[in-house]
């Protein structure tokens, strides 16, 4: 087709990365499926640039994610074969089940299943025909999650195929055994790789006991990410399933009883973690048991669990607990005792007199931690103002930021300096209640100096 009009616009915009000139442009009436002289729709070329924003704009405009190509694929076709769960995802749908006939669901089966089982870097080489090495770039997948970008023979590809695999599969109502689901989700070994993430959500969202019983049964296995899987589950899972008491209940139950079987200590403070989500009854014994644990990591958990709200009344036990390991020989030992401390009347004099402490640390993140906590506390006192004012010397900005917020919840004086201190900020800080809280502040005392006059 002749790229001129509001189809050519289009497609200017999406060869751009302009999503928000592509969303302008559709509601202006141009065609979604707008397509330039190589017969490539815009969807494709979006697809192809891994541009989820521009993709997701696409689709919500119209465009059709099934459109026979000139090559017999569609985008979504190209988007499984892309290798980007992000993309693929946007594409898929909730529908296309209903949508697709079967012999096009098996098609896209096969084609993830064939890239995940040979690898990225192999399928190209069987594609292009090139020898030479394979050249592997970790990026960012989504704003949480990674993949790997692989490039070799002059080609492109994103090594998601796992992900999407399992997505499909859930979507197509395959249903994949729970043990090859995990042994998908670990197989890189880290928790925030997109095959990792997408199994974690698809067990999450097969709320059977089956499901439920087979996952964490993992929790014996030998090998520590196995065991780290579930843990990750059971989160999730409290998140997704906070409302339903049974479920709570015995996830809680489940908790408290591998507490007491974990010997490797960083596993144990996984579950300590997780357990502290469920306000289990026997959840204080747990924590006074490992309040000693000789590994910093394992005792760095205890305090959330001998001071959760939701886990009945607090016992003298449990509060001498969390005093000494405010005096803790591990720094973010005495921070995690004191971030749990400073919601407590009785133990916040306590943990406020640790945290000014800890805000000397030469320990960066130590007194990040430290800034976080005394910005969001309840003591106004002046020691805690100077204390923020000081960490506004600080070399990174997040903890500038936090000290000139805890300024600006204190109504304090020196707040508009205190902003000036910390500079501008970049992308992600629009909606950022810190970063909200200056004009906040400005507009209080604005209010008072109308009231006043």
């Amino acid at each position: 087709m002749n790229e001129d009009g509001l189809g050519g616009r289009l497609l200017t915009a999406v060869r751009a990365g302009d999503a928000d000139a592509v969303r302008a442009l559709l509601a202006d009436g141009a065609d979604p499926d707008s397509a330039g002289a190589d017969g490539l729709s815009a969807l494709c070329v979006a697809v192809a640039a891994y541009d989820e924003a521009v993709t997701e704009a696409l689709v919500y405009g119209g465009a059709d994610p099934d459109r026979v190509l000139p090559d017999g694929t569609t985008p979504l076709w190209r988007a499984v074969d892309g290798g980007s769960p992000a993309v693929f995802v946007t594409l898929l749908g909730t529908d296309a089940r209903e949508r697709l006939p079967e012999a096009a669901r098996e098609r896209l089966l096969a084609l993830a299943r064939g890239w995940y089982e040979t690898g990225a870097a192999e399928e190209l080489r069987r594609r292009t025909g090139a020898t030479g090495p394979a050249t592997t770039a970790r990026v960012p997948e989504d704003a949480y999650d990674w993949v790997d970008e692989v490039t070799l023979g002059g080609r492109v590809v994103r090594g998601g195929h796992g992900a999407i695999l399992t997505w499909l599969e859930w979507a197509f109502r395959v249903l994949t055994s729970v043990d090859e689901l995990v042994a998908r989700a670990v197989r890189r070994r880290d928790e925030d790789h997109v095959d990792w993430t997408a199994a974690r959500w698809i067990l999450v969202q097969r709320r059977s006991d089956e499901t439920w019983s087979a996952v964490v049964a993992h929790r014996h296995h030998p090998d520590p990410v196995y065991r780290r899987f579930v843990t990750d589950y059971v989160r999730m899972r409290s998140l997704v399933d906070s409302g339903h008491r049974s479920y709570r209940k015995k996830e809680g139950e489940l908790m408290a009883a591998w507490a007491a079987e974990e010997t490797d200590a960083e596993m144990l403070a996984e579950v300590l973690t997780a357990l502290a989500e469920y306000g289990h009854p026997g959840q204080e014994a747990v924590g006074l048991r490992h309040a000693g644990h000789p590994d910093p990591r394992v005792r760095r958990e205890v305090p959330c669990l001998l001071l959760a709200d939701d886990a009945g009344p607090r016992s003298p036990a449990a509060r001498d607990a969390v005093l000494a390991l405010m005096s803790d020989t591990d720094a973010e030992v005495r921070l995690s005792a004191c971030s749990a401390a400073v919601e407590h009347d009785d133990l916040l004099p306590a943990a406020i007199r640790t945290l000014l402490l800890l805000a000397e640390s030469p320990v960066v993140p130590v007194r990040h931690g430290a800034a976080v906590t005394l910005a969001a506390s309840r003591d106004h006192t002046p020691a805690v103002a100077d204390a923020l004012v000081t960490l506004l010397n600080e070399d990174e900005q997040l903890v500038r930021l936090e000290a000139a917020w805890g300024l600006a919840r204190r109504d304090d004086p020196r707040t508009e300096e205190a902003y000036e201190r910390v500079g501008p900020l970049g992308p992600g800080f629009e909606h950022d209640h810190r970063a909200h809280a200056l004009g906040e502040w400005r507009g209080r005392r604005r209010g008072r100096g109308q009231a006043a006059g």
